[in-house]
């Protein structure tokens, strides 16, 4: 027994003497065992009025994410992952058309079309270096055998009726 523990004490908060105590329990036990079977009654109670909130405030929606699933958890994170992606994008797009915008069309068409010969150049030279060191890798090769040969034929024959098709291979 604690000197601060009022749950086991007295209504005015006095602690039980051990005495006291037993003696309570005592009475406790006898009583839970004096009730006849047929007279006990239920040992659980659902109260259907609803839950009182506390204070007068009405409810307000707290800071923050509101709460979710995972999965949803995960695509809002993907898709705050995105906006920020899309906004670097977005910006650079607005810096290059505020330039463009000051130019003539002649020099835009040169340095559009420059950008573009260039890739379309580069493109043809990786295709052919490509192309030379395909051809410089593979060598000519000449295979030589004798003594005889044997020749196997083997026949394909689908037949197809509606949706379902059946096929045979024949080996001779």
């Amino acid at each position: 027994m604690y000197p601060d523990d009022t749950s086991q004490g007295t209504p005015e908060g006095i602690p039980l003497t051990d005495a006291q105590a037993a003696t309570e329990a005592r009475r406790l036990i006898h009583d839970a065992y004096q009730n006849d079977p047929a007279e006990l009654t239920a040992t659980t109670y659902r109260d259907p009025t609803p839950v009182p909130p506390y204070g007068s405030a009405p409810p307000v929606a707290q800071p923050g994410r509101p709460p979710m699933s995972q999965r949803a958890t995960d695509a809002s994170a993907l898709m705050l992952t995105g906006s920020v992606a899309t906004l670097a994008a977005g910006g650079s797009v607005s810096l290059v058309l505020a330039v463009v915008g000051t130019l003539d069309p002649v020099t835009l068409g040169v340095a559009g079309g420059g950008a573009t010969t260039v890739l379309f150049a580069l493109g043809a030279l990786i295709r052919r270096a490509g192309r030379a060191a395909g051809d410089a890798v593979r060598p000519e090769i000449h295979h030589h055998y004798t003594g005889p040969v044997t020749q196997q034929h083997t026949s394909l024959t689908t037949h197809t009726r509606g949706l379902t098709a059946r096929t045979h291979n024949h080996q001779r």
